[in-house]
């Protein structure tokens, strides 16, 4: 099994934040702040505190001005950046994810928010599955507009995917070298499309839950982040 040091991270980043400039978020999407600090910082301090020092970053050409920020603020990881405006969040899952070295991966979106704390003890539950299987972060807390609901079974395995539960896909997932081998080869164009694809193509697919993941899309999401916001992460 590979430790945490051994796996590479990757962050999707691409996307418009459409929502968030309509609500009145002038900064790009990866700058906008919950509680004083940036998406992005939020993201990357949480691989930090999995003992992940290695990340794939891809941001749009809208967003190139981050590049420079991420490095002054997080100049001691190994990072590697994809400037590209993509298509679909599946289309920047497979740049992020075609170019690291063989293995699992794990990934988060830019806007999945929760604590340090809970992404990595879901890092470390991830790594204690088989190394063969993808294994997704799922949450009771459901705050996005079209959830992917995720329906788990005996010992945490994923038997269905889109069928209204308990449980909607977090934006985090630890994915399989198989998995990311098939990424590119696959006719979906949603990343929700891929991952049902590849439960359907007999991938082994677990969820492990992580109790709070705000998804942040809007305003009103922002406010939410603000409101589970651990006060000693502010920002002063």
């Amino acid at each position: 099994m590979l430790t945490a040091r051994e796996v590479r991270g990757g962050i999707i980043a691409a996307g418009q934040g459409s929502r968030l400039a309509a609500d009145g978020f002038r900064a790009p999407k990866p700058l906008v702040e919950v509680a004083g600090v940036p998406l992005i910082a939020t993201v990357l301090r949480n691989f930090q505190a999995a003992g992940i020092g290695r990340v794939t970053i891809i941001l749009n050409a809208d967003e190139v001005q981050c590049v420079e920020w991420i490095r002054a603020h997080f100049s001691g990881l190994d990072l590697e950046f994809i400037v590209k405006t993509t298509a679909s969040s599946l289309e920047s899952f497979r740049e992020v994810t075609a170019g690291a070295p063989p293995g699992p991966m794990l990934v988060s979106t830019v806007d999945a928010w929760c604590a340090a704390a809970d992404f990595a003890r879901f890092a470390a539950r991830a790594a204690a599955r088989p190394s063969e299987s993808t294994v997704l972060g799922v949450t009771p807390f459901v705050s996005d507009e079209k959830p992917l609901w995720v329906t788990l079974g005996p010992e945490g395995r994923v038997t269905a995917l889109s069928e209204p539960g308990a449980l909607v896909t977090a934006g985090v997932y630890r994915v399989s070298d198989r998995a990311r081998r098939l990424a590119g080869a696959t006719g979906p164009t949603r990343l929700r499309e891929y991952l049902a694809w590849l439960l359907a193509h007999d991938e082994p697919m677990y969820g492990e839950v992580i109790e709070t993941v705000v998804d942040v899309d809007r305003g009103v999401d922002v406010a939410s982040a603000e409101a589970l916001a651990d006060p000693r992460t502010r920002h002063t």
